[in-house]
């Protein structure tokens, strides 16, 4: 199974500005193990193998196929994503690690592919968390079965808009345990909305913490790494996809190789 296009693509085709369920074929994850409850490392996983729900809302129906699919986005809407202290993380079954610049406060914004109207309108400025990344500093980000969207970051207090408000930065994309794909998962690194927008492109790098896997594009796509730019928008396959299992994806912001 794999993303297929980017989000951007599929996104152009409605409402004119994440990527695609899981199709097709990809490698197998084996997630390491603890014996004991919560642990202080995040990749992990319960010994049990029943994760935690403890914050998330009710999990809503999905509905649609292909493009208009739609999971997971919390009942309340948005209670599909959660913050979770380092303690905890590895009690979750798909958890983000947000490593912040060594110099400078970033602003990260979450949301879901589809906004609380039902719309496929998510980043246009309908984040349902978003935090501040003080420098050095690390956030972990739970996030509920078959919950598909995506994040943005920048530099400073806000994220930078189009001109019909969406965000405009450098994203990182995502869907994890889709109930339309057999629980796979997928993720990558985005720069189509800041470059279709003519603004600045901030570095950011996914990596699969589990396997080998890794999406990266650094400032003004100087380099590119398995990840989209325009040139790739019509490229299926790009960024990482991994099987049914715990996923665990370490996210650099501010990246720089």
């Amino acid at each position: 199974m794999q993303f297929t296009k980017s989000i951007m693509l599929l996104a152009a085709l409605t409402t004119g500005s994440l990527a695609r369920p899981l199709e097709g074929h990809a490698r197998r994850q084996t997630p390491t193990s603890t014996s004991s409850g919560a642990s202080s490392d995040w990749t992990n996983t319960p010994s049990s193998g029943s994760y935690s729900t403890s914050g998330f809302g009710a999990v809503t129906t999905a509905s649609g196929s292909g493009i208009t699919y739609s999971g997971n986005v919390g009942s309340p809407y948005g209670s599909n994503i959660i913050e979770v202290s380092d303690s905890d993380a590895s009690q979750y079954q798909y958890v983000v690690q947000f490593t912040g610049s060594n110099t400078d406060d970033w602003t990260v914004a979450i949301w879901n592919k589809y906004g609380s109207d039902g719309s496929m309108d998510g980043w246009y400025g309908n984040a349902v968390k978003t935090f501040t990344l003080a420098a050095g500093a690390t956030t972990y980000i739970a996030f509920d079965q078959d919950s598909q969207g995506g994040w943005a970051a920048a530099e400073g207090s806000t994220i930078p808009t189009d001109s019909n408000g969406g965000y405009a930065s450098t994203w990182g994309e995502f869907d994890f345990g889709s109930s339309g794909n057999s629980a796979w998962s997928g993720f990558d690194v985005s720069a189509i909305a800041a470059q279709n927008a003519g603004l600045s492109v901030q570095g950011m790098k996914i990596c699969d913490a589990l396997g080998s896997t890794c999406s990266s594009i650094t400032a003004d796509a100087a380099s590119v790494e398995n990840a989209y730019t325009t040139a790739e928008t019509d490229v299926g396959g790009i960024g990482g996809n991994l099987s049914g299992g715990a996923v665990r994806l370490a996210a650099t912001i501010d990246y720089s190789s």
